[in-house]
């Protein structure tokens, strides 16, 4: 019998080149006036810039179908006081939520009556609804069989809320109220009811669309009245969760690029500090938001959820994605004494997130980006 040397089974030369490095990753960019100006300019910037990572989103079968894109941008108060048929309080003494509801009229109903009821419960000024204009023919075949029905509600702030902080820590926890009530009586999850963004300061618009989807499908995006400082974006290559309208990016505060490889860890000390977290800021309502991280989130979802409890407890967006994802610290050997303890010290409160790989953050005041720990800075 003849001997056949197998030379396929041989490693074969491939210079620096190695395909188990190759990695899908989406796509994340931001735009920013740095003296705060808003302006028409800096969106249509940002719009481009999501458009021009294509190649770092992704499609199913459907070509039209995205897995997912989006802006984060400032609140546009000229437009809406153009597009609300109520009085708006002076900007920053309102808030623009936007909703992602059920397509069924009378569950909608109960769900915008639960809204309002606890918004005036909790002593702030309900102002009215909002129907967002958009195109549903924009998105493709596949994304169409699941898409919401888009509103936006306003809440103005009432006479014994504080500050521009405290205001935004009301939402927060308004917010979370809602949520919890929605899901306890509808027994909807994330993809049947969703809050993208709440805030005084910032408004998402996105959806399981592509980056050159996003403003054709949001009418709201063709304003000269839609003006912003700054314009974060995001196109969406899902790898860990099947896309659905809710898990497009930007999220609340940030928008990722990667994978969080600790993330079983990261929740399961989260639950363990439930029993104990206290927050002056908060006092007893802390309890109310129980749990923090609720079911059915992305890893990038359920980072955000905690870099958002961590920044209405009192800390700075910049010193909150610190402590989330800290440098590689303890054996730099370079690193300036008071740096090395901000990170010694806070690694005794929260355990590094890491395998983010990028995130782009902003809440309205800041906006920033850093890589993770095994990256550069």
């Amino acid at each position: 019998m003849e001997n056949f040397e197998l030379d396929f089974l041989e490693p074969q030369p491939q210079g620096l080149y190695d395909p188990a490095l190759d990695k899908d990753s989406c796509g994340v960019s931001f735009i920013a006036n740095i003296k705060g100006k808003k302006s028409r300019d800096i969106i249509e910037k940002g719009i481009r810039l999501m458009c021009n990572l294509e190649h770092r989103g992704a499609e199913g079968a459907d070509p039209k179908t995205g897995d997912g894109a989006g802006i984060m941008i400032q609140i546009p108060d000229a437009f809406f006081r153009k597009n609300v048929s109520f009085t708006l309080p002076n900007e920053g003494d309102y808030a623009v939520g936007v909703l992602f509801l059920p397509r069924n009229e009378e569950l909608r109903e109960s769900i915008q009556n639960i809204i309002e009821k606890v918004i005036v419960d909790e002593g702030e000024i309900f102002l009215g609804f909002r129907d967002v204009p958009v195109v549903p023919e924009v998105a493709g075949l596949v994304a169409q069989k699941t898409i919401p029905y888009f509103k936006q509600f306003f809440v103005a702030r009432g006479k014994n809320t504080g500050d521009g902080d405290a205001f935004e820590r009301k939402l927060f926890l308004m917010r979370r109220l809602i949520d919890r009530r929605v899901r306890s009586e509808h027994k909807l999850d994330r993809s049947q009811y969703y809050v993208p963004s709440f805030s005084s300061r910032t408004i998402v618009y996105k959806g399981m669309l592509l980056g050159n989807q996003v403003k054709p499908f949001y009418k709201d995006l063709y304003s000269q009245d839609m003006i912003s400082a700054f314009c974060l974006t995001h196109t969406r290559f899902s790898t860990n969760t099947f896309p659905t309208w809710d898990l497009a990016h930007p999220y609340r505060l940030i928008a990722h690029n990667g994978e969080i490889n600790t993330l079983r860890g990261n929740m399961n000390w989260m639950a363990a500090r439930q029993a104990v977290m206290e927050s002056p800021l908060f006092g007893e309502e802390l309890k109310r938001m129980l749990p923090i991280i609720m079911e059915g989130q992305s890893d990038t979802a359920t980072f955000d959820t905690v870099l958002e409890l961590l920044c209405m407890g009192g800390r700075s967006l910049p010193h909150a994605v610190m402590m989330m994802i800290p440098e590689a610290w303890s054996k730099n050997k370079d690193m300036d004494a008071d740096r090395r303890a901000f990170y010694e010290y806070h690694a005794t409160i929260m355990e590094p997130w890491d395998g983010p790989a990028a995130i782009a953050f902003s809440d309205g005041r800041y906006i920033g980006a850093t890589l993770d720990r095994n990256g550069l800075r």
